[in-house]
């Protein structure tokens, strides 16, 4: 059982129900495509900031030290968006800190189990 988030560069919505649908477009738009979408900017400074407090799955031999599902997480990075996953025993501290890191680099986070915006 894995955790979600989800990240992305623009204008903060003014509410959940916008930031759902902002998040259903994007995810239409550069997940669920064919076309290949490089990260923008912020969002390789982004994944580089957790990594620095957990590493990359890719990376780590022993079970239960990477929090992410996937890796390696900029993997999970399409234009301004990132959706990716944590194991779930981890994702309360991993989602608090993430969501804390993308509003420091003026991120948008929303988590679309509770269909709310992080901060």
């Amino acid at each position: 059982m894995s955790y979600d988030l989800a990240v992305w560069e623009g204008v903060r919505p003014p509410d959940d129900a916008a930031a759902g649908q902002l998040f259903r477009d994007l995810y239409n738009r550069c997940i669920d495509t064919d076309v290949e979408h490089p990260p923008t900017d912020r969002i390789p400074q982004y994944v580089a900031a957790l990594l620095k407090r957990w590493p990359d799955l890719t990376v780590v031999e022993e079970e239960d030290v990477s929090p992410w599902s996937t890796g390696p997480l900029i993997g999970e990075a399409r234009g301004p968006l990132i959706y990716f996953s944590m194991v779930y025993s981890m994702a309360k501290e991993v989602s608090a800190h993430a969501a804390q890191v993308a509003s420091s680099l003026g991120l948008v986070c929303y988590d679309p189990q509770i269909q709310q915006l992080r901060s």
